[in-house]
């Protein structure tokens, strides 16, 4: 089966939209947290939304998405709300986790994602977890498993893939791969970077797309999940991508060139999309313009609403910790 994405000017403009909110989202933040009003880690997604919008579309509502600390993206395309994800960013109790997870630790319940993983590989068992209960309770729910390049030389990436096979299990496993996991080159860490071939070792598809064109991640994996909802068992996306700003607001990226980056940014997903529409007419300048306008104003809204919340109490710290007798 292969799937096919209709490109009518309604889903061009939602998707080209989604990537805009992305992108902007995260231009807001970079402010915040300079202004300290972010505090902790902050890792952006800048020049991967094509990967995170274009596998949302592949799901449906009952489908469940674990992700990684770098997982703004993924929160957005998913649905969640910027109001409550801008107040979890900011630390307070209107965030969708009572400010208590950040950035790094984003869960909402009522769309099912399940993180915000801080550890490196850390949501790929929870991935399987997660699929293994869907399928045991009789649910028809495909659980896809966003990771890093880095992540593939964790043991825990490879217990999950082999667990995942053997039980055949609905799980469509994504990686983003950037090509430096923090400051590490591919090509100086993998004796194979070709990384869907790794899918092999464990009786898997593997399928490798190009990570900057949201069309091609969005037919990808819609084949993918097509393939599993039939029965086919685990999936393994591999989206070649790359993140223009540095793995953390601490790095200084002496890895990297600036022209390196530069040349990323002239092919980022945005740009080549737009221009893409433009070009074929699906779209002009002025409703490129209103989209950005409209997601402005709603980040706007955003900002206002985290910065009218609340801080939790003193007195509820301990709240949702257990509190054990250490024996003496």
């Amino acid at each position: 089966m292969t799937a096919r994405v209709h490109l009518g000017h309604d889903h061009v403009r939602h998707l080209l939209r989604q990537m805009i909110r992305i992108r902007h989202f995260e231009s807001k933040c970079v402010e915040l947290y300079q202004a300290q009003k972010i505090l902790g880690f902050l890792h952006l997604y800048d020049g991967e939304e094509a990967v995170s919008v274009g596998v949302m579309e592949a799901l449906a509502a009952d489908d469940a998405v674990v992700a990684t600390y770098r997982e703004h993206g993924q929160a957005i395309a998913r649905g969640i709300g910027m109001d409550v994800l801008m107040a979890e960013m900011l630390g307070k109790q209107e965030g969708c986790c009572r400010g208590r997870g950040g950035s790094m630790h984003i869960f909402d319940r009522k769309t099912r994602f399940y993180g915000g993983n801080a550890i490196v590989g850390g949501g790929l068992p929870l991935a399987v977890g997660v699929a293994l209960g869907d399928k045991m309770q009789g649910r028809n729910a495909v659980t896809a498993c966003f990771f890093g390049d880095g992540a593939v030389d964790e043991g825990e990436f490879h217990e999950s893939m082999n667990l995942a096979s053997l039980w055949h299990l609905p799980v469509l496993f994504v990686c983003e791969n950037n090509l430096y996991a923090m400051g590490m080159a591919l090509e100086r860490a993998e004796a194979e970077p070709g990384l869907a071939r790794k899918a092999a070792g464990y009786r898997m598809t593997g399928t490798g797309v190009d990570g900057m064109d949201v069309v091609a991640v969005e037919n990808a994996a819609r084949s993918a999940v097509e393939q599993i909802r039939a029965g086919g068992g685990p999936q393994f996306l591999e989206c070649r991508t790359y993140r223009f700003r540095a793995h953390s607001m601490f790095d200084a990226q002496l890895y990297r060139t600036r022209d390196e980056v530069e040349t990323w940014r002239r092919k980022g997903p945005i740009a080549r999309f737009q221009s893409w529409l433009v070009q074929n007419g699906l779209i002009d300048a002025v409703e490129v313009h209103r989209i950005e306008t409209e997601a402005d104003a709603e980040i706007d809204r955003a900002v206002d609403f985290a910065e009218a919340g609340t801080l939790e109490p003193v007195e509820e710290l301990e709240r949702f910790v257990t509190m054990e007798a250490v024996p003496a």
